[in-house]
Parts: structure tokens; sequence; C-alpha cells
């Protein structure tokens, strides 16, 4: 909101996030919509407040004590074993080509979901972009900070079949995203993509957010 406040004070703006920054847009559009004209989410669909807990709490319960969100509560703890086990370069080359259905997990001494192998590079990931990542990661290292219902701005929502979240797709066709977001406008769901769809379908992402906003 301090961003916000310098930049367009008196105005609304227009909001693009991606997986853990669409978690923070969706609530930035529910508690401050005089602020968002429009928003566009990709990866994550909203996701209601569960009174049962913290997320981290809720997903260990769920998920276990190899879930990845779990596992980086401890400041340097996996990032140690990432280096222990196949290195800061493997680790981001997994993680990006991710294609595995379901939740990410890091097994004590594997590394990443039981393995430790290598992988091939993807086609839309260049090895430049891949010692970027992997050189600011190995500075800052991987733990970040700990940490209703609808949005008063106009929504789209954009999404990869071959993401490794799970039911996402029962949940935007069976209503309840509708339920949640009122005033979903958009929802775009692109076959055959991961979850990073900004990286993969860069060009069609793009030509999917502008004609959104041209609206506007």
């Amino acid at each position: 909101m301090a961003l916000l406040d310098v930049i367009a004070p008196k105005e609304k703006v227009f909001v693009v996030a991606h997986d853990w920054g669409a978690y923070i847009a969706w609530h930035l559009s529910l508690f401050r919509p005089d602020k968002v004209e429009a928003l566009v989410n990709l990866s994550v669909h909203y996701l209601a407040r569960n009174p049962m807990g913290d997320i981290v709490k809720l997903m260990e319960d769920a998920y276990g004590e190899d879930y990845y969100m779990f596992r980086f509560q401890k400041p340097g703890d996996m990032e140690g074993k990432i280096a222990t086990d196949i290195g800061t370069k493997t680790f981001i080359k997994k993680f990006l080509s991710h294609r595995k259905p379901g939740p990410f997990y890091f097994p004590k001494g594997t590394g990443y979901n039981g393995d430790s192998k290598d992988s091939p590079l993807p086609s839309w990931l260049s090895e430049e972009d891949l010692d970027y990542y992997s050189n600011k990661y190995e500075k800052t290292g991987f733990t970040g900070p700990h940490q209703l219902l609808s949005s008063s701005s106009f929504n789209m929502e954009a999404y990869g079949t071959l993401d490794r979240s799970s039911g996402f797709l029962d949940f935007i066709h069976n209503g309840e995203f509708q339920k949640f977001v009122p005033l979903l406008q958009e929802v775009v769901v692109m076959e055959g993509v991961g979850h990073f769809i900004t990286e993969e379908k860069p060009d069609d992402i793009n030509k999917h957010i502008l004609s959104f906003l041209q609206q506007f």
C-alpha cells in the first residue's frame, strides 16, 4: 500500500500477480478495492480463509513434514540440505521444470520430491536465466518471511493444465470460484503448460493480459 500511495495516490491501479504474489493480490483487492481497478492473477486461485489455523500448520497436517512450505520455515536449514544433496543450480532447474502432479515435497536426504538426479533444461528456460536465478538464491537463500470473501475489482485468472496444484480445475468449473469472486470476468486455462506460465508461454500470457486490461 505504501508503494501505491506513492505511485498512484489518487488513482486505481491494474494489478498483475503470480503464485504467492497472486495470494497477496487477491487480498489487496479484498481489503482495498478502492485502490484496484482490475486484477490479473496467474496460477493461484482465490483461497478462502480457513478459521481452523495458520496456513503453514494446515499444510503440514495435510501433506506431512516433507511439504515444502513446512521445510522452509527454519532459515538456512533447507539451503544447507540443497547445497549438500543436489546443489542450488540443479534444484532451481528441477523446481522450474516440475511436471509431476501434486504438491512439492523435499524428503530429508534426497533434496527434491525423492529424486536427487539432475534433469534436462526445459526448452523455455535458458542456461543464462538458470545461472541468474542460481546466483541470486545462493546469496539470499530460499526461506522467506512467515506468514471473506469477494473482491470488488474485476478479475481474470490464468492456469496451465500441467500445473502442480491439484483440484483447481474442479474449483473453477463447479462454480466455487465464481461464488468467492463474483466479479470474476474471465478464466484462461492453457493446455500443456505448467505452473510457470509466464516463462513457458510469455507471448500468449501477454496477449491475454493486454486483451483483458484494454476493456478498461
